[in-house]
Order: C-alpha cells, then sequence, then structure tokens
C-alpha cells in the first residue's frame, strides 16, 4: 500500500502547469519534506533548468503563510540560512539544484501537518530577461527523504513544456 501511494503522490508530481511565455522550465526530482505534528516549517527541493534562463523570484503554497527562496551557506564557520533577495539565477541551460543545505524553498507558518506519502501544492513565479512574469504549478510528492533516494526508484523526474497564455 505504501508503494502505491508513493507512485501516485509521485505522478501527481508531474502534473504541473506553465505559464512560462519566452521558453520551458525543466524540473527534477522535486519533492517536499514531511514534517512533525507541531512543526512550523519544512522544505521543498527540486532541480530547475531554464531553456532560455530566467529567475526564480517567487514561491507560494496554500499549505504555507510564508514561501520563500532560501540559502543555506556556511558564514565565519556558522551554517546561516537566508532569504535570496531579488531571486535566484537560472542561467540558460545550466541545472541549479534545489537541495537541503543550499538553495531550496522554505514554507513557513504552516497551516497543517505535511504528511508523508501526500503532496503539497506550490507555484513558483519566474521572471526571464525581459521582466515578464510566469508562473509554474506543481504538486510535489512529500517524503521523509529525497525521493531518488528511496529504494533506487525515481519517480519523479518530469519536464515541463512551455505552454502559451
Amino acid at each position: 500500500m505504501k508503494l502505491k501511494s508513493l507512485m501516485t503522490a509521485a505522478a501527481l508530481a508531474c502534473v504541473a502547469l506553465s505559464a512560462i511565455a519566452d521558453g520551458a522550465i525543466d524540473v527534477q526530482d522535486a519533492w517536499a519534506r514531511a514534517t512533525v505534528k507541531g512543526q512550523m516549517a519544512t522544505g521543498a527541493f527540486m532541480t530547475l533548468t531554464a531553456k532560455d534562463g530566467a529567475k526564480l523570484v517567487g514561491a507560494a503554497s496554500p499549505v504555507a503563510g510564508v514561501a520563500q527562496v532560501h540559502e543555506m551557506k556556511m558564514e565565519g564557520g556558522l551554517m546561516k540560512m537566508n532569504e535570496v533577495k531579488g531571486g535566484l539565477d537560472l542561467p540558460a541551460g545550466k541545472a541549479v539544484a534545489l537541495k537541503p543545505g543550499g538553495y531550496h524553498i522554505m514554507l513557513m507558518d504552516l497551516k497543517e501537518q505535511v504528511v508523508k506519502d501526500s503532496t503539497v501544492p506550490l507555484t513558483l513565479t519566474f521572471k526571464d530577461a525581459k521582466g515578464v512574469e510566469s508562473k509554474l504549478e506543481l504538486k510535489l510528492p512529500v517524503a521523509t527523504t529525497a525521493p531518488g533516494a528511496m529504494a533506487g526508484m525515481d519517480h519523479s523526474k518530469h519536464s515541463m513544456p512551455a505552454a502559451k497564455p
């Protein structure tokens, strides 16, 4: 039963609507980390590749009061996490990993527990080189570890071609 739930969640993660007008955003290995009862924040992770280059400028989810693009990095011997002000550059054709310990989407002020084997809706906002804003809607599978790390299976890779508005 667990495998069926995981496969269903992974299949839902492959369903996305894209309003990227000038190119495609490829999303791979998308997932969100499960929480324990009372936990108020979690992370969402994936690898983004913008065909023509773009900037990830925002995120939103109905399960969180606040969603931000964050970065974790070492500063003065301490690991610090901060919001990425101005957006995260996605150079043309170059994969940018959003992963634990690096860039990620931080979901804060959680309105409900993020339960393993469920999905989390997430809307990413991008700007192209001309400043035109577009959105990408995802449903991320929820897991305690990256889906690709589970029993050698990786059901979370998918690509979303551009859709003209």
